[in-house]
Parts: structure tokens; sequence; C-alpha cells
């Protein structure tokens, strides 16, 4: 297995956003952006998500391998276990204004569940380890939990047993889900697992490596997923579906006003992905599959238009996000939910790399090429 590094790589000047930079080796994930290629621990994303859980992805990420049956019972039992929280993170869920973003608000309950466990600040791998299944089975409870108190209802307590997926869609809207419902969100939590060295990522592994504690990694992390360039595109998209709707414009005409007036349309394009982001293509599948099942196919005909117009005029292919949100939205939920729904997910990815850079551990340091004036000196008065 390969270790972490912190050696950073830099050929010639200094290059902006660290684009194409190496920082480190890693084992978690491998990203092809010019074959479009997605694969965690050697596993292509295709086969994951047809054939195993998020339970399963997760224990992958975390151990480099697939769970045997014993594993996978014994994790599913952790789970279930640790899902309730503590009654004054609830509190302060509670005393959190109704209009706070919710990032902001898992933001801050993250930070809180530190002080309720005793582990916090045991560096052992193995406490690395429990920690990281009590945030992934806890973020989900605060997400739902958040979502129904700003609607004035009260939060729904956790299963004792089912998968995540499950167990969100329930203590989100008091009812238990169908199957089709259970797979799709189980499948999207799998899509969004991991994804390499993504700006939270990096954010959680450069707190990790100052041997900060994990719930200072994560926080710090939600924090950078907050931003509106790294995390809440999903949101934006459906928010702009939304729209179309309402107005009951011409997708192919809302299009062309919006790249006449150099505006982007969000869901389309990606940092490092050149061709199409593999998770969409199995979204879309999904988005499909909905759409049949819900009598909602106006959703695949509006993301059809649009798709082919950027794709006519822009050359730019949609990603994660233009998908998964019309999904979600038909799944019952808020656009403004996706975001900390993502978090849901990757808090697998985080964990496993900050297991990762503690296997070796080096304080991560670049530099900055300076390019401010010098010689400057204080005149007398």
């Amino acid at each position: 297995m390969q270790t972490s590094s912190s050696k950073l790589r830099i050929n010639g000047a200094s290059a902006r956003g660290l684009e194409d930079v190496t920082a480190f080796t890693s084992s978690i994930c491998l990203i092809d952006g010019q074959q479009g290629e997605l694969a965690y621990r050697g596993y292509d994303i295709a086969d994951l998500v047809e054939h195993i859980t998020f339970e399963d992805v997760a224990w992958l990420l975390w151990h480099g391998s697939l769970p045997e049956p014993h594993n996978r019972d014994q994790l599913q039992e952790r789970l279930c276990a640790e899902r309730h929280l503590p009654p004054i993170v609830l509190d302060v869920l509670r005393l959190t204004p109704e209009e706070t973003d919710p990032m902001a608000a898992l933001r801050t309950a993250v930070s809180a569940l530190a002080h309720f466990d005793r582990e916090a600040e045991d560096s052992s791998r193995a406490a690395n380890h429990r920690k990281a299944v009590r945030l992934t089975a806890r973020i989900p409870t605060v997400v739902a939990a958040f979502a129904r108190l700003r609607r004035g209802l009260e939060p729904v307590a956790p299963r004792m047993s089912g998968s995540t997926a499950r167990n969100f869609l329930y203590m989100l809207s008091g009812e238990m889900p169908g199957p089709r419902a259970e797979q799709t969100m189980d499948a999207a939590l799998v899509l969004h697992a991991e994804h390499g060295l993504n700006a939270s990522t990096f954010a959680a592994r450069v707190i990790g490596a100052t041997l900060s504690d994990t719930y200072s990694a994560v926080t710090g992390a939600i924090g950078a997923l907050k931003g509106p360039l790294h995390g809440g595109a999903n949101t934006r998209v459906m928010q702009m579906l939304l729209a179309l709707r309402r107005s009951g414009q011409d997708p192919v005409a809302f299009v062309r006003k919006k790249l006449a007036a150099n505006e982007r349309i969000m869901g389309f394009g990606h940092r490092v992905y050149k061709t199409i982001d593999p998770r969409a293509r199995y979204l879309r599948g999904m988005l499909y599959s909905l759409g049949r099942e819900r009598d909602a196919m106006h959703w695949v005909k509006t993301c059809n238009d649009l798709a082919r117009v950027v794709k006519h005029e822009k050359g730019l292919n949609p990603n994660v996000d233009f998908f998964s949100a019309p999904v979600y939205h038909m799944l019952g939920i808020d656009a403004d939910l996706y975001t900390p729904i993502f978090v849901m997910s990757r808090i697998t990815g985080w964990t496993a790399h900050l297991l990762e850079q503690w296997d070796n551990n080096r304080l991560i340091r670049p530099r900055a090429r300076y390019v401010g004036p010098r010689g400057l000196q204080v005149q007398a008065a």
C-alpha cells in the first residue's frame, strides 16, 4: 500500500490553485479525467454502485478491502448503535435560527459532537476508526433533525436497524421509504463517498497533518465544502430547474440567453474530467427511473434539452451535480440540503484520507513565491 507524502512537486512557476500539482501519493482513489474513470481502492465506480452498499463502500475506503460478511454485520451494528445524538447537540440545533444555512448548522453540530466523544483527543488508529464510524452514523441524524426543526417539527429518532440511506429518509419524513427510494439514496451516497484530493479533502488532510483531531479536520472540511466553488452546485442546479419550470421558458432559449450574457450554466464542466463525469452517467439513469416511476418525465426532458444545447454551444458535459439535483428533488428533499447530504457520504472519504495521512504523517507546508516589492524603507517624518 502506498503511503501519503507531503512532498510537493512543482514544475517551474507556481500553479494557480495548485492545478496539476501532485501533493501526495495515495491508494484511496483513482481519477482519470481524460478517460472519465473513477475508482475507489481499485474498484470502478460503476461496479461498486451496481453491486455493493454505501456501508460496504465505507469499509472499503477505511480498510482498503471489501468487507467479509462478519465485517459487514459488525459495521452495521456499530453504525446503528451510534446514530443517536447527545441531547445537548440536539439543543444546539433547536437554538439555531431556522434561516441558518444548513451547512453552517452542520458545521457547528459536528464541532459540538467532539465535546461528547471521550476519544476525541485519542490519536490511536483504533480510536480514529471508531470516530469515523461515529461521524458517519451521526451526520445523517444531524441533517434530518435540523431539516425538521426549522419547519417547526420535532426530530424523528433514528431507528436501530436498516441502512444509512433508509434511516436518513425515514428521519427526514417520518415515513419509511420504499425500496426504490432507499436504493436510489444508497447509490447516491456511494457515488459521492470519495473523489480524490478535492478542496475539502485537502483541507482535512492539511488540518490532520498538524496532528489536530478528527473533529477539527472534519469541521474544516465542511467549511471548505460550504464554499460555492466546491459544494452547493447541485442546489443551484435545482434552483435553475425550478425557475425554468415556473416560468415555462424554453430550456434552449434559456441557455443561449445565459451564454450570450457570459453567465455560467450550473451543473456543467469539471476541473478534472474532460469527458462526462462517470458519476453523472449513473445518476442520469436514476433520473430516468424515478421520472418514469413518479410520472415526472418533465425533469428528464428539461435536463436532456439543457445538456444537448450546452454540449453543442460550449462543448461541456454534465457533471455529478446536474443529475443529482433532480434525483434528490424527486425524493422530496429540499434543495439546500443537497450539500449536507454530500457530507453524509463524503465523511467516509475524508476520514479515509485522515487515516492515510496519519499512517505516515508529515506537516503540509508548501511555499509561496513572493511577488511583492523589496527594499522599501520607512521615511522619517
